[in-house]
């Protein structure tokens, strides 16, 4: 009980994702760029792997003399070949996708990538881009704000009918769904579906009242899939 009380979502998804990595090697893809700061590059997990990172535009942190290749793009039209990877990491990632991400690329290095559409899909057309890059066999790991469907201007949370249509579109030979809710007595726990649908997003420059949960999603939902 009380396990990151208060603290966001990485305080899961790291946990999560390095419980189910696989050691030793491979490709990996870091898709957005989730994985890119010390602690969490120079795990064990990722030591003998080849990582490379796709993300809009270069940031502060930059592993190159550890081996860690930067590609700038859109997550939706990559320049990867088919089944690159063995492995494809996503974690609140694709929530952003579609909407307006010029935060994240303030010198627009990336154009249109980082520019809001009108759809509120782009997200599927990046969800069956990291299926055609991961190898038949492969494994992706996807996490995403979960609880009442709630649009901002550069994030969205996904509903139980959005986190269905990204398996979907994935089309996965397995997978298995994680989900996890946060309470201010409790901390980050996991939990069925059902409870944590009502889950909401919260951001401390816009929302009031607080309702006790960390600065950003209440729950989430992390996802393994398999190509």
């Amino acid at each position: 009980m009380g396990y990151g009380r208060w603290v966001d979502e990485r305080i899961v998804e790291y946990p999560w994702l390095f419980s189910l990595l696989p050691e030793g090697g491979g490709d990996l893809l870091d898709a957005g760029s989730t994985l890119n700061h010390a602690d969490i590059i120079h795990h064990s997990k990722l030591h003998n792997k080849r990582t490379s990172i796709l993300t809009l535009a270069p940031e502060e942190n930059c592993f190159w003399k550890d081996g860690i290749s930067y590609i700038y793009g859109d997550l939706r039209d990559t320049i990867f070949r088919d089944q690159t990877f063995d492995y494809l990491v996503s974690l609140s990632v694709i929530e952003h996708i579609g909407l307006d991400n010029q935060m994240y690329d303030p010198k627009g290095i990336s154009g249109k990538a980082a520019i809001a559409d009108s759809s509120r899909a782009g997200h599927l057309a990046a969800v069956r881009e990291m299926q055609r890059v991961l190898k038949s066999g492969g494994t992706a790991y996807f996490s995403m704000p979960f609880g009442k469907h709630d649009v901002r201007n550069w994030i969205q949370v996904f509903d139980a009918a959005m986190v269905d249509r990204v398996i979907e579109t994935f089309a996965p030979t397995s997978h298995t769904a994680f989900y996890y809710k946060s309470s201010a007595t409790s901390g980050w726990q996991n939990c069925r579906r059902e409870e944590a649908a009502e889950s909401r997003f919260f951001d401390v420059h816009q929302d009031a009242p607080w309702p006790g949960c960390p600065a950003a999603s209440e729950a989430i939902v992390c996802l393994k899939m398999t190509r």
